[in-house]
């Protein structure tokens, strides 16, 4: 009698170096192709940084944008425009993109949630709350003056949620600090909005900060935040392979020889870094970490190697060409970058709740 014949696998076995199955690869395959595919976004992010600061509400000749760039001693309004406003601008675009666009990546790789974000970990409640005390209490209404503010409160809400998370019998799992950032951020949010009902002048000096923006702030926030957004992403590279063993689940994880309470530290103290930073030098930017790390994935496949990468770079160019839109669309007024990404995120966001595989991650 024949042996009998075991039906093939529905899906072949996954590689346990990027966590990838064959049906879910992207559209660029290889490691000559996906650097190839980096350089081309690194070109692109030179273009939008051109377009940010050259174009504006001001209207500048390009000859002009490149001699205030090039030459020490060029003088004029417009080289004062491009100089102390335009360009440190543009700085600021690029390490706020960045440090979003990685963060996103985390998030969703951690918790495995296509819908995560930044902010789920109570970062931007916590920054918020920061701000809110340093404008009610200590009178501070500058944003270079409470960066240091909402950094700390952005610092002090992740380290609440996560104690709060792994208080439970399970540890700290992606639902438990899921759950625990919604509850935190909830309770800061309506402190904040008691706040800001009793006191006109604080409510008045939050609102401009609160809608996300990257007008009005000069290099020294750009130089504050740097510090911590170099270290972030450095341990966000250090953290991404582990998180292609953590996508196949924590036994498997283990089982390969991951410690799998210091992948989640690490992932945990990159978000808290890169939010935080981005956070208190812009406020509150939505969309950036949710969006762009969906498209990176359809480019890269699910391997954090090179997702990472890609949404870090997908992110800045998203938000500076965002910020370019909102500096023409309304002339010679200006719609703040958060305005323009809810508009632009918010259909995604739809889209993306209406599909059915969520959970292919």
């Amino acid at each position: 009698m024949a042996p009998a014949v075991r039906p093939a696998p529905r899906t072949a076995p996954g590689d346990p170096a990027t966590g990838t199955r064959p049906e879910r690869r992207g559209l660029l395959r290889g490691p000559a192709t996906r650097i190839g595919g980096l350089w081309l976004l690194l070109a692109l992010v030179v273009v939008a940084a051109g377009l940010s600061v050259a174009v504006g509400t001001r209207a500048v000749d390009l000859g002009t944008v490149w001699h205030a760039l090039t030459d020490p001693a060029a003088t004029g309004d417009d080289v004062v425009v491009i100089r102390e406003l335009r360009a440190p601008r543009t700085v600021l675009g690029i390490l706020v993109g960045l440090s979003l666009g990685v963060a996103g990546a985390l998030m969703q790789g951690h918790t495995r949630n296509p819908l995560g974000d930044p902010g789920l970990l109570g970062v931007a409640a916590g920054a918020s709350a920061a701000v809110v005390g340093a404008i009610f209490l200590l009178g501070i209404t500058t944003p270079s003056g409470y960066v240091w503010f909402a950094f700390l409160g952005a610092l002090l809400g992740s380290v609440a949620v996560f104690l709060i998370g792994s208080s439970g019998r399970g540890g700290a799992t992606p639902v438990s600090l899921a759950l625990a950032g919604a509850a935190l951020s909830a309770l800061l949010y309506a402190l904040i909005r008691t706040v800001l009902i009793t006191d006109q002048q604080t409510l008045d000096s939050f609102r401009f900060w609160v809608v996300g923006s990257l007008a009005g702030r000069d290099a020294a926030v750009a130089w504050q935040v740097l510090p911590f957004v170099v270290v972030g992403l450095v341990l966000a590279m250090v953290n991404a392979p582990a998180l292609n063993l953590l996508g196949m689940g924590e036994d498997v994880a283990r089982g390969l020889g991951q410690h799998v309470l210091l992948a989640r530290v690490t992932g945990i103290a990159a978000i808290t870094l890169l939010t935080g930073a981005a956070t208190a030098a812009c406020g509150p930017i939505g969309f950036v970490g949710l969006v762009v790390p969906h498209v990176a994935r359809a480019i890269t496949g699910p391997d954090h190697r090179w997702l990472v990468p890609y949404s870090g770079l997908l992110g800045v160019v998203l938000l500076l060409v965002a910020d370019v839109v909102g500096r023409v669309v309304v002339r010679p007024g200006e719609l703040q970058v958060g305005i323009v990404l809810a508009l632009v995120g918010a259909p995604f966001f739809i889209a993306l709740v209406r599909r059915r595989r969520l959970v292919a991650l």
